[in-house]
């Protein structure tokens, strides 16, 4: 659905007096009102009317000479400003229309970052019955060897054969830390594999160097 458009005074004025002068309601040769007479006619001041003389005789709709007023030049050139004019609007429109769609994406992407933690958090939700990859929980000592290291130097993957979804950490939920993500004392592992892969981590993170 195209979105409604509103250009600005200047550019609407334009646009009406190409139409009038395209429709042959305005001949070619004829002299435009004054600006005075035509801020009257559209209820604006003499510079919107200037605004907008000015841009038709860029045009070529028009021809604008000082203290002369201004001339109908050409109709070919008014259904060609026009013909622009629409195009402009609607890319107007489209511009309009990605700037909704880009905010409407912004907010799918919080409403999923939400539901993915509230997933996290109900351990009950990831053991339900029939899930082929269960989720497991390991909780980091106090005397890890691994505090203060990072998941990528720790090679977690490789050596456990599970892999860590998210780190709860108090109140915060980190979800899908990179291989810079560090651990510490106190952190809840959340990683998805076999029932090998969280022995494997539970060793890992207990083992004493």
């Amino acid at each position: 659905m195209k979105q409604s458009v509103v250009p600005s005074q200047y550019l609407q004025i334009a646009l009406d007096l190409a139409t009038r002068i395209a429709k042959g309601e305005l001949a070619e040769g004829s002299r435009i009102y004054g600006r005075s007479v035509m801020a009257s006619e559209y209820n604006v001041s003499p510079e919107t009317i200037r605004r907008a003389l000015r841009l038709l005789a860029d045009m070529k709709v028009v021809e604008v000479k000082p203290q002369s007023g201004a001339k109908v030049l050409s109709a070919d050139s008014a259904r060609r400003y026009i013909a622009n004019f629409e195009e402009g609007a609607d890319v107007h429109a489209l511009r309009a229309r990605l700037k909704d769609l880009l905010a409407e994406s912004e907010q799918l992407s919080r409403s999923l970052t939400e539901t993915v933690t509230a997933l996290i958090k109900n351990r009950e939700t990831f053991a339900a019955a029939g899930e082929p990859l269960p989720n497991y929980e390991v909780p980091v000592p106090k005397d890890s060897p691994l505090i203060g290291k990072s998941i990528g130097a720790l090679k977690f993957w490789q050596s456990t054969g599970g892999t860590i979804v998210a780190i709860r950490r108090g109140q915060t939920v980190i979800l899908s830390p990179g291989p810079y993500a560090e651990l510490y004392a106190g952190d809840i592992i959340v990683l998805v594999g076999s029932p090998a892969a969280a022995e494997a981590a539970h060793h890992l993170v207990s083992a004493k160097e």
